[in-house]
């Protein structure tokens, strides 16, 4: 069983940054595809970044060039750099995770095996 804890996420100004974290436990030495998701008020889930199992990354078309994916597999934490937030990026933001690799590549929100509580990112105009 994966345990997955998000933090990083405020209030900030459009135009401002935030790095969100989520640190996975127990450590293992099975390699987990980890993935971000984030939700907004009255809409679906959606696949932002993943980092599958061979460090490959993907990104949602909506949120590349602003969002960074990143992984340091020594801590079992995955980050994820926001730059330029926009009020459209306000949601709360997931972090996921499976042992296979190919979720991180589709970003299919019913495909991960494990979630975390999320982190409330609120962007401001």
């Amino acid at each position: 069983q994966v345990q997955l804890v998000e933090s990083g996420g405020g209030s900030v100004q459009a135009g401002g940054s935030l790095r969100l974290s989520c640190t996975a436990s127990p450590y293992s030495d099975t390699r987990y595809c980890m993935a971000w998701f984030r939700q907004a008020p009255e809409k679906e889930r959606e696949g932002v970044a993943g980092i599958d199992t061979d460090g490959t990354i993907t990104y949602a078309d909506s949120v590349k060039g602003r969002f960074t994916v990143s992984q340091d597999t020594a801590k079992n934490t995955l980050y994820l750099q926001i730059d330029s937030l926009k009020p459209e990026d306000t949601a709360m933001y997931y972090c996921a995770a499976d042992p296979q690799w190919w979720p991180c590549r589709t970003l299919g929100r019913r495909d991960f095996d494990y979630w975390g509580q999320g982190t409330q990112v609120t962007v401001s105009s």
